[in-house]
This record gives structure tokens, sequence and C-alpha cells, in this order.
């Protein structure tokens, strides 16, 4: 076994694999941009090195800034977790050549695997079934066009250089297909710095289920059971379990045995996984879609139903150790399921949020366990992957660890920093996902029925509540009467004590409750009914949901809008950086027109003119970093649209 490894990642992944580090006595290193410094890997690492600035280009991306790292710490093996440079042939191989054991497969099995077109011709040779779909690299869009009129769609465009669902495009249209590929050669250059695409067919309403592999260096593969991850937005797991509930042994048995024999094609060693997209009709029918070299981020459900530490194997295997066991030893037991803690705010789209982490609550106890990166006091910013947290719950069956889950994420308090903790808690109740009839497509289908931007009357009550309580007299003598918030007036009556805020649009609230403030609760009871928040700061939060609280100020409000009469203000959705200025001051726009791009946590997002006009201010350029709801362009409408709008004001 090794004696230190340097953990080249950030995060959730750095600090799960410091653990196991810590567990077996071999000495951690972590690495940090300028962003990360005080961040919770740093601190829970033995060694920590400064690496760069905060982009991820001049830090986690940069190879040979990181073996230098392993260098000066005596590192003799790294461990690449997910993301970054896991899935990097050059970085997998610069290890090696600079005396470095790479805690991974070999590069050549990246190279193989990571493109899709290779590795679907390889796993093909090797009996495997691949979804039907073009054949060949490098295609240009007329050929790529031509190959998608002959699959007949809807087919799905996708990267040949990476995973994650970056890049993917599904097409059901013939029309779309030029500006859908465009737009996957543009984000697949962004995360991969390759543009080359294939297109496969579209399996309507299939189900996605992934099986792990673990092959040490000796010729032994086994494979660990299945992981159902058809719960997806935007082709993003945000729910995933073992086992699936869609499998029966014979077929669970044939589809491992697949992914031992994808493995063997390509010599591989170490922990990967293998994944198929199935019809949910006819589980027999299942297809090989892509194989991810590396850790996977759901890899926690697979150990809680195996009773396997994979980090452990991972470096095991890497300090060349046989496989302790063949497949006859592997038994599932149990069942566990997995919610991934994202930094996103489901009444805005899902747009990626950011903040400081004010106060964290992360569950723990019977059945469930939280692999997290946070601390309180940690900034969340726009430059990396907005995944925080991952909470899981084991259970002896399904229904148990359902109900663990949505406890866990009940429980779950990240207030500073708007997440989606109390969205998956609803999908988890969903009835289609109780019962386990699941596809890809389930989590579209029903996400207006999981997501409101209503604001409940009890969230306004706390916030008032806090309010009142901060002006409340404190100490012992005489008290001011015009200090005390209770609408007190001299030779009058008293008048309500009202509060302007605002989560959206502001609203003038009078509270109507009892209260209860105490430390970082706040109890409120409206029409007999209790409920207790929790609170820092102007946030508010509860079973997973939390909401920002904020004063709202109408006289300055009417000043910025006078100051800008007649024209509309495009706003920033989310903190980011702009990436792409289409327009110049003096520009006419038509409505609907793409005019900037502001990318944030590798998401693109295009704001676009509300309707025809001029652009009459423009406060951004490329690289301009911005924060949620900046004013970003003016846009005066032509003399039509304002009288227009004038017509309908007075009617």
């Amino acid at each position: 076994m090794f004696d230190t490894v340097l953990v080249a990642n950030r995060g959730e992944i750095a600090v799960r694999v410091i653990r196991t580090l810590r567990a077996l006595g071999v000495r951690s290193v972590a690495v940090f941009s300028d962003a990360d410094a005080d961040a919770r890997h740093v601190r829970e690492a033995d060694t920590a090195v400064r690496i760069g600035p905060a982009p991820a280009a001049e830090s986690y991306l940069s190879a040979e800034r990181l073996i230098e790292a392993a260098a000066r710490t005596g590192a003799q093996a790294v461990h690449p977790g997910y993301g970054f440079l896991a899935e990097n042939a050059a970085f997998a191989r610069a290890c090696e050549e600079a005396g470095l054991v790479f805690i991974g497969p070999s590069a050549d099995a990246i190279a193989l695997m990571g493109d899709k077109i290779r590795a679907k011709e390889t796993v093909q040779t090797a009996g495997v079934p691949v979804v039907p779909g073009s054949s060949g690299s490098g295609l240009s869009d007329a050929q790529l066009a031509d190959a998608a009129r002959e699959i007949g769609v809807p087919v799905l465009l996708k990267p040949s250089a990476g995973g994650g669902g970056k890049g993917m495009r599904l097409v059901r249209e013939l029309t779309a297909l030029e500006e859908e590929i465009a737009a996957a050669r543009r984000e697949a250059r962004a995360s991969f710095g390759d543009d080359t695409l294939l297109v496969e067919r579209w399996i309507d309403r299939p189900r996605h289920i992934e099986i792990q592999v673990l092959a040490d260096g000796h010729g032994g593969v086994v494979h660990l059971g299945e992981r159902e991850c058809s719960l997806q937005r935007r082709h993003q797991k945000v729910i995933e379990e073992a086992p699936s509930v869609l499998l029966d042994e014979a077929t669970r048995a044939a589809m491992g045995e697949a992914a031992v024999q994808a493995a063997r094609s390509c010599g591989y060693r170490g922990a990967g996984t293998v994944e198929f997209i199935v019809p949910g009709r006819d589980p027999s029918a299942y297809y090989f879609m892509e194989m991810n070299t590396r850790l996977q981020v759901e890899h926690p459900v697979t150990e809680l139903v195996t009773g396997l530490d994979l980090v452990e194997w991972q470096l095991r295997v890497a300090a060349g150790e046989r496989l302790g066991f063949v497949q006859d030893d592997v038994r599932l037991t149990g069942h566990a399921i997995e919610a991934r803690i994202c930094a996103e705010d489901p009444t805005r789209g899902f747009l990626p949020s950011g903040g400081t982490v004010l106060l964290l609550d992360e569950p723990d106890g019977d059945g469930v366990r939280t692999d997290s990166g946070l601390s309180e006091g940690t900034e969340v910013g726009s430059l990396y992957d907005p995944m925080l947290s991952k909470v899981i719950a084991y259970g002896p069956d399904r229904a148990t660890a359902l109900r663990r889950l949505r406890a866990a994420l009940a429980d779950t308090v990240t207030l500073g920093v708007q997440t989606n903790a109390g969205f998956l808690r609803r999908l988890l109740a969903h009835p289609d996902v109780v019962s386990g009839d699941l596809d890809t497509g389930l989590v579209e289908r029903v996400v207006d029925d999981l997501v409101t931007t209503d604001v409940p009357d009890e969230v306004y009550e706390a916030a008032a509540a806090v309010r009142l309580d901060a002006l409340r007299p404190r100490g012992e003598g005489w008290t001011d009467p015009f200090s005390v918030p209770s609408g007190w007036r001299l030779g009058g009556t008293p008048k309500p004590v009202g509060f302007h805020l605002r989560v959206q649009d502001p609203v003038e609230y009078v509270p109507r409750g009892a209260h209860a403030v105490a430390g970082d609760t706040v109890s409120v009871t409206l029409d007999g009914v209790r409920t207790t928040f929790r609170r820092a700061g102007d946030w508010i939060g509860r079973d997973g949901d939390s909401w920002q609280v904020r004063d709202h100020d109408p006289v300055a409000a009417s000043l910025t809008r006078s100051a800008h009469a007649g024209a509309d203000s495009l706003t920033a959705p989310m903190p980011g950086t702009v990436t792409v200025v289409k327009v110049a001051v003096g520009d006419e726009v038509t409505a609907g027109q793409s005019l900037l791009v502001v990318e944030a946590m590798k998401m693109e997002h295009v704001v676009s003119a509300p309707h025809a006009g001029t652009v009459a201010e423009l406060d951004v350029t490329p690289g301009s970093t911005v924060a949620m709801d900046q004013v970003l362009a003016v846009i005066a409408p032509h003399e039509s649209e304002q009288a227009d709008r004038s017509e309908e004001a007075g009617a």
C-alpha cells in the first residue's frame, strides 16, 4: 500500500477519498485553488498544496501543477476522483511518466473508452449489444445530419469525448438539426476541448441502468450489480439507487456479464462503470451506451448494498493487489438510494445559485450517510460543478430506504445557498417513483407539479417574527415607546406593524400569528398550525426548502423604475460569467433575439430581447463576472411597442 496519495480534486469527492485514506493509515495530500483556500477538503487532509488561481484551467486542470505538488509532498500515487482530469488519458500518462501511480485504468483504456465511437466498436466486437447510430469519427455537420435522417428522428446527439450529459441534445424534428448540432458542438468544445459528435437512435421512455465493475491487474474482473439512474434532468442524474426494481436475477446476470466483457475488451483495471440504455417494457433488450473509466458520483449506493469500500479497492488494485473475492462472493443486500444536492434554484428553472453557507445541518444516523464538501462559511461560486453533497439512505427494502431518504432531505439545512433538496424530497414521494415506474423523462414530465414559486404565508410570518424580535428592547429600565414594534402612536389608535419584504415579488406583510424566536430557529403559529423554521441572516428554511426573504424599499425601487422609464432591464438569471456579447449600444434588436450568454457551473444561459427595440445600455463585456439579478443591458422599446403598452395599461 502507498504511504502518501495526492487527491487531484476538490469538494465532496476529495473529502470522501481522504476519509478512506485516513482509515487505511495513508497520508493524504489535498490541492486547492485560491477560491478553495479554506475549503473542507483542505482542512481535512494531512497536507495541502496551493496549485493556482481560481479558474480550473489554471489549477485543477493543470497536470503540470498537480504533478509538481505530488513531487513536493512525496506522494507516490494520484487519485483523480471524478470530473476534471479523472478521464483524461494525457494526465494518466503524465503521472506514469513522472513515476506516479495513477489510481485508475491505464491511459490506453481511458483513451479507448473515452472515445464513444471507438468504445462502441470495441465492445460490439466483444459481443456487447450497442445502440444503433453513426459510425466513424470526425463526421461533418452534413454527415451527422445524413446519419440522423437515415436513423430517423428522434435521435440523440452526443459528444464523443465526454459524458455527464454535457453537450447532449435530443432532436425530434429534422428542421432543428442544424441548430442543435451547432449547440452540441459548442458545449462539447467548452466542456471537453473536443467537439466531435456522434448520433444515436433515441429510445423513448428508456431506463438508464449501469453496472459497477472492478478489475485487478492480474486478470480478475467482477461486477457488483447494477444502479438505476433513470431519474434525470437535462441528462444529468439526480437520484440513483441499487438495485433496480426492473431487473430479475437472469437479466442482472446477463447485463453483469456484458459489463465484464466490456471491461475485458479494453484491458481495464480498477473501478469503472458500464452504462446501458434499457427499454422499460423489455429489460432484456439492453444496449451499451458508454463506459465511465473512473469512480462514479453514485458509488455510495453500491457500497451500501455490497459492503465494499470502492475507494479502498481502487487503492489496493493500483498498489498491485489482487481482488480478494470472485463473482460468486458478491451479494447484494438491502436497498440504497442517493440524492444529489446541487446549488440550483428550482423556482428559476434550476439555474445555478451561489452564496455563502450561513447555516449547515447534514443528516446522519441509522441508515443515512452524507458525503459532503461543505462547511459553514463555504463560499459557493460559479466556477465549479454545482453539486455540493450527496445524501444516501439504506434500508432492508426499497420502501424503507425511500422513507429514510425523504426524512433525511427534510433534515438537510443549507441556508445561504439555494439548493434542490426540497424538490428532491417531493420527487421521491411521487407515485411513479414510489412504485418504481421510472424512465429518463419522468422528472421532466412531473417537474411543474413539484415546483412552485408561491411563498407560503408562514414564511413571511417567520421573517416578520425575526424582524420583530430584533426590534424588541433588551435589558431592564425605561423603554422608549417609539422604539417598541407595537404600532403605538401618540393620541391615536395603534396601527398594525407591517414589513415590506421580498422573495421574488415584493409584498407588504403584517404579522398576525404567535411567534417564538430562539437561536437559529423560529416558530410561528397561524390558524392553529405551528411551523418551525431554521434561520440565518435573511434566510428561512424547512423540510429541505429555503427562502431568502429580503427587506424591500418601495421608495428606492420606484426611483430605479423611474431611471429606466420606458425601457426594460435585462438582468443576470444566475451568478456567473458573461461569455458572449452579440450586440452594442445603439443596435436595433428584435423580440427574442439572442443578445448575451451567461455561463455558470458548466451551464450556458442565453439572454434574449424581451421585445423589439434599441440597446440603450450595455453594462458587461465578455469575461465580466456578474451576480444574480445584476443589470446586464437595457432595451428601449420602439415607439410602436411603447404605444401598445400604454394602450394595454389604459385598458
